[in-house]
């Protein structure tokens, strides 16, 4: 059920909630300080970040299951000009198997908090194996209560306890929530 509302948000007129079009400064500032390489977003949604990635010099795929957000997303990056350094997949995030890493920054702004407890591992195992050793994955996640599922900073911990060591939490602004910065191990 979730997932279709999710879906059908992306047929109204206006944009999803969720959807602002504006790049989060955790990422922009990430970019700033880290030379280019290959990127993977993970719920990009209509591609916001894929296509700013791209435009820094990144190579992007970005995997959303809205296959009207991913269409939006082709259509904004042909705009930007950076379509050749970027791909957008309709897949499911818990499902990455045809996906072929390695990818030294995989991003996550909104997506796993409203994935069930019961998912997580499986999109936990996949980034993993995506991921390559010393790369670095940014997660932003409510807390529960919110409009998502959400996440304490114990399940994020526990979720990537294996393969990912979390480096950094930033509160979020206004309703409870934080970037992490996580290093796979």
């Amino acid at each position: 059920m979730r997932r279709l509302m999710f879906s059908l948000w992306y047929w109204l007129p206006r944009r999803p909630p969720w959807d602002t079009g504006i790049v989060p400064p955790e990422v922009e500032r990430f970019v700033a300080s880290h030379a280019p390489g290959r990127a993977l977003d993970l719920g990009c949604g209509t591609g916001t970040n894929v296509v700013y990635l791209a435009d820094q010099g990144w190579t992007a795929l970005g995997v959303d299951f809205a296959g009207r957000a991913i269409a939006k997303a082709v259509r904004r990056a042909s705009v930007a000009g950076v379509s050749r350094w970027c791909e957008f997949r309709v897949g499911d995030v818990t499902r990455l198997d045809g996906t072929l890493g390695p990818f030294d920054l995989a991003l996550d702004v909104g997506c796993l908090h409203s994935l069930p407890a019961s998912r997580r591992g499986a999109y936990s195992v996949g980034l993993a194996r995506l991921v390559r050793s010393g790369g670095t994955y940014l997660l932003y996640a409510f807390a529960p209560g919110g409009p998502a599922v959400g996440m304490t900073r114990d399940d994020v911990a526990a979720t990537f306890a294996d393969t990912f060591q979390i480096t950094r939490i930033e509160e979020g602004r206004g309703r409870p929530s934080a970037w992490y910065t996580l290093m796979r191990r």
